[in-house]
């Protein structure tokens, strides 16, 4: 549903009377941070959390002791509402982060697949893990389908080794459903590197201390 269609939806999203279809399409809109919904529903919870107008005294002292009760209930129940709202504003900013962080992963890729001068190799043709890793000016592309779900604390490390020298370290990686991961790292591996990965702490290592789980060595020279 769009955001016209929603508009009636904010006051009861706010007041918490919302049906659960209603709730489920107003928080995919927070969700991927859609600022229309965002500020209709900011705007909604403001008008339900707004004192009422005070009422005349009648001199009743159940009456005020009832309001009291009430306005404190009150309290609670929107304090409570806010709270959901931050929450759902709050999710809402970090998928957009994400989002965000993923995006240019995918230009910087495309970036080195499209940039001239690069060089290709594959690994893993007999056994998996399979794939390939792709490098030039831009950086470099690891490409990999069947990697292991690595134990918990740990995490694959890519290196970027030039010919006769040590292993520099590229980045941290795991792998997606199935196996597939895709690493990007803006260091450039000249012809005649290796570009291999490692199984290693999720806080990163300095050097290897396990052995390639992933080697591919680049061409003498590019394309």
């Amino acid at each position: 549903m769009n955001c016209e269609g929603l508009r009636g939806s904010y006051e009861r999203y706010a007041r918490g009377t919302a049906g659960e279809r209603e709730r489920g399409e107003i928080r995919a809109h927070l969700d991927r941070g859609c600022e229309v919904c965002l500020a209709g529903v900011k705007r909604a919870m403001e008008t339900a959390a707004a004192p009422a107008e005070a009422p005349r005294p009648f001199g009743w002292a159940p009456f005020w002791a009832a309001a009291a009760v009430l306005s404190l209930a009150a309290a609670v129940y929107f304090s409570g509402r806010e709270r959901q709202f931050a929450e759902d504003v709050e999710r809402a900013q970090r998928r957009l982060r994400a989002q965000s962080v993923e995006l240019a992963r995918f230009q910087q890729a495309s970036a080195i697949l499209d940039a001239p001068g690069g060089m290709a190799a594959s690994f893993g043709e007999k056994q998996p893990p399979t794939g390939a890793v792709f490098a030039n000016a831009e950086g470099v592309l690891l490409m990999a389908a069947g990697l292991p779900a690595p134990p918990a604390g740990m995490a694959f490390e890519m290196w970027v080794i030039p010919k006769g020298a040590t292993p520099i370290p590229a980045g941290m990686f795991r792998p997606g459903a199935g196996g597939a991961a895709m690493h990007v790292s803006r260091l450039r591996c000249a012809p005649g590197g290796t570009v291999m990965a490692t199984l290693e702490n999720e806080a990163g290592a300095g050097r290897p201390t396990s052995a390639p789980v992933i080697a591919a060595a680049l061409p003498a020279v590019a394309r």
